[in-house]
């Protein structure tokens, strides 16, 4: 089949596509009835709890680009979960909208979901959303510059993973995601397996969901936290919400700042976070909500350290991090048997006044209105802008003619405007004496993009150890848009056969239209521009949950996505393929809550397909493999045996392969996908002493399988185990009788010290990022 040249667009294809499902569904008795009942006390929120190439340089600098680009939109205003809802062990009582908009629980959802509270992002000490998902099941990541907030998830990588705020996608995650802390967010919620339904074009992996803290109603409540490391790396937050002097007027008002820095010299993440959002119940029938939000982040970054020849390394070389022979992608030597050279582990090969900056506004308002007791109108209104910068070096590929790492540099710049609207018609029914909930949603969206980028890239050479860092250099620039337009009509329901048995089901119909022009340096229209495409994609799912007795539930589902299938949607050139692919899975399992609540496991099985993909071959050419198959199963368990102790732990096995993928000069069918582990494990354990001071002790490990860094599946980059240790004391209220709640947290990451390979970016294949060695931390968090 054939081979299309690019030069590095930032992300491996998308693709997956159309087919459909229906069927009808409702809430369960409790929320069907709920839905009936005068509205709860204001509880409005919004939405629910982050290829082909161009010819020539232009693809060069698509490559970085995917990592960097826009999208269209998706959601609609989250119900927060009802106040009497009890944690469960693995948090299957919350309402996750990014799986469903019917307002089911993830226990009545026939799809695996994880929801990630807050609560545990503060017990397990995720700072970053990088870092939830690693302690997902499942799931990885990495935190590559030019992609960040990286994911792998079931097979599927970057641009194939919708990444949603709020319920709200604004792009492929890979061009549009940036580092994000965790101190603003309620929750994050894992949707696995194609997602098209709710989410739209792009999630033939699934989608993750970040989802901002929301009022309540009642007491004010404050609280505060700050936290040092032992890289100097500082966090703090302070958030506060609660009922107003004004009637039915609830807030929620959050500001975090933190400044990460890196183990390699001269890198580091500064991040400043504001969010607010107010609620007010004019009515028993009708609540109105405003939210705004403002985010940025600026950061030198760390873009790897090279693969180097064993035999030029010496002593220095390192066992157990990468293994495999290299051919260099960049300059064509041959590296034999390749390594990393322990006196790479903190070097910094960027240029010195290399920069990585984002800044993004929200803007998000809505009602819910109650038309009649058994029928409810919800819409959301949003406007969203950014403007985001990489100038780096980054590529840094070692020469073994010359023993040097040659480098090239890279600049690009979006200028990001999306506005959209997202209604719900909710209708609960009794349908020949059956429960039923019906929702239909339409959404539209409008998406403007700018992306200048570099139109040279200025090159040299330093040394392997010690560089000399040097300065980008000479810049000139030229320019793409993309405007993207979208309209969707979806429709969900639940039919609930019997008081155990409920089918459900969706289909959506969708509209994209794209509109691309791309000009040289001089200003000038390239060929083939400007030019137009639309697609129609129609997805859907369909399955069932059975209850066969309380608290064991037994689901299925089918479920199709849609996406393009060559490079992503905003970067597609006039020549490349410009068709809508299809995936589907099948997927079956079980959720038990049991032993009073406190003991509750998952498992799930599945199969997924995804046609007629484009993906990177040794990261400079796109490829078609006719097919990427993936089949694993999850299993998820957690308990509280006694009072004082807690255990969890999570294991998940995928089977990804290509098939049919052959190309000119060679084939990488039954290879696997980058970045795809066989085996993730989590595991965890803690202990409370119930002391005058209570003190808590824990310690959590993390496997990681081989993973290869590119679809040749040459460098193979080893399996690797850590673990992180802490104990925290609870301050009793007598101390600070202003404080209702004071714990002090020691804890200390990857305590072995252990060096490891944490992401590939299958498009500068030359180097390797590195896991973060050893680090201490101190934090102190406050409620009143």
């Amino acid at each position: 089949m054939s081979s299309i040249r690019i030069v590095r667009p930032r992300s491996v294809l998308l693709a997956s596509a159309a087919l459909t499902s229906f069927a009808v569904l409702d809430v369960p008795a409790a929320l069907a009835q709920q839905a009936r009942e005068a509205l709860p006390p204001i509880e409005v929120s919004p939405q629910s709890r982050k290829p082909a190439k161009p010819a020539a340089r232009e693809a060069q600098s698509t490559r970085r680009a995917a990592a960097r680009r826009p999208a269209a939109a998706s959601a609609a205003p989250k119900p927060t979960v009802p106040a009497a809802a009890a944690q469960t062990p693995l948090n299957t009582n919350v309402v996750a909208e990014s799986a469903s908009r019917l307002g089911l629980t993830v226990r009545e959802i026939p799809a695996t979901v994880e929801v990630i509270s807050a609560q545990t992002m503060r017990e397990q000490g995720y700072r970053t959303v990088s870092e939830v998902a690693q302690g997902a099941v499942g799931v990885t990541s990495g935190d590559a510059p030019g992609e960040p907030a990286g994911f792998s998830m079931r097979g599927f990588t970057n641009s194939q993973i919708n990444t949603l705020y709020n319920g709200i996608k604004i792009g492929p995650q890979n061009m549009t995601s940036r580092i994000m802390d965790t101190a603003n967010l309620e929750a994050v919620e894992f949707l696995k397996g194609p997602a098209s339904l709710i989410s739209g074009e792009g999630a033939a992996g699934g989608a993750i969901n970040l989802v901002t803290k929301q009022p309540h109603t009642g007491a004010i409540r404050n609280e505060a936290d700050v936290s040092y490391d032992s890289l100097n790396s500082f966090r703090a937050h302070y958030g506060s919400g609660g009922s107003t002097n004004v009637q039915g007027l609830d807030y929620r008002f959050d500001i975090s700042r933190s400044s990460l820095n890196g183990f390699v010299d001269d890198t580091y993440t500064k991040t400043l976070d504001v969010s607010g959002q107010l609620n007010y119940r004019i009515s028993d029938s009708l609540k109105v909500w405003g939210a705004i939000e403002y985010r940025e982040d600026r950061g030198k970054a760390y873009w790897g350290a090279p693969l180097v020849p064993v035999a030029f390394s010496g002593s220095h070389a390192t066992a157990g991090i990468v293994s495999g022979n290299y051919i260099s992608n960049y300059n064509k030597t041959n590296l034999g048997a390749v390594t990393i050279d322990d006196r790479t582990f903190n070097t910094n090969y960027n240029v010195l006044d290399n920069r990585n900056v984002g800044q993004e506004v929200w803007l998000r308002g809505g009602f819910e209105l109650k038309l009649a007791p058994d029928l409810t109108l919800k819409s959301q209104a949003y406007g969203y802008g950014a403007e985001r910068t990489w100038f780096n070096n980054e590529v840094e590929a070692f020469n073994s003619g010359t023993n040097l790492v040659d480098r090239e540099r890279f600049y690009v710049a979006h200028s990001q405007r999306l506005v959209g609207n997202i209604t719900d018609l909710i209708w609960d029914a009794n349908i020949a004496g059956f429960d039923n909930r019906m929702v239909t949603t339409l959404s539209s969206s409008y998406l403007d993009f700018v992306r200048p980028g570099a139109a040279n890239f200025p090159g040299d050479s330093v040394s392997l150890v010690h560089p000399d860092r040097g300065f980008y250099g000479l810049l000139t620039t030229q320019q793409q848009t993309a405007r993207i337009d979208n309209e969707a009509l979806s429709f969900e329901d639940r039919l609930k056969l019997t008081r155990s048995f409920a089918l459900v089901g969706g289909l959506r119909v969708e509209h994209i239209g794209l509109d691309r022009n791309s000009t040289d340096v001089n200003g000038l229209v390239k060929a083939g521009f400007p030019f137009t495409k639309d697609w129609a994609p129609v997805t859907g799912r369909i399955g069932y949950t059975w209850e066969a007795v309380p608290g064991l539930t037994f689901f299925s589902q089918y479920a199709t996505g849609a996406d393009v299938s060559a490079n992503n949607i905003f970067l597609l050139l006039p020549t490349q393929p410009l068709d809508l692919t299809t995936s589907r899975t099948y997927e079956t399992g079980v959720k038990h809550l049991f032993w009073d609540n406190r003991a509750e496991w998952s498992f799930s099985a599945y199969d997924i397909l995804r046609k007629n993909v484009y993906a990177a071959a040794g990261g400079q050419a796109l490829n078609i493999a006719g097919r990427q198959e993936s089949k694993g199963v999850e299993l998820a368990a957690a308990v509280r045996p006694i009072e004082p102790l807690r255990l969890w732990g999570n294991i998940a096995y995928v089977d990804a392969r290509y098939a049919d993928y052959n190309f000119a000069g060679g084939s990488f069918s039954g290879n696997t996908p980058p970045n795809v582990p066989r085996i993730v494990a989590n595991a965890g354990a803690s202990y409370r002493f119930f002391t005058p001071w209570p003190v808590e002790l824990g310690i959590v490990g993390r496997h990681v399988g081989d993973r290869y860094n590119t679809d040749a599946n040459t460098v193979t980059m080893n399996a690797y185990t850590v673990g992180d240790v802490y104990a925290f004391v609870d301050i009793p209220k007598t101390v600070f009788n202003a404080v209702d709640q004071a714990r002090l947290t020691f804890r200390v990451r990857n305590f072995t010290d252990k060096r490891y390979a944490i992401w590939g970016d299958p498009f500068y294949p030359d180097q390797i990022l590195l896991g973060a060695p050893r680090t201490y931390e101190i934090s102190a968090a406050f409620k009143w």
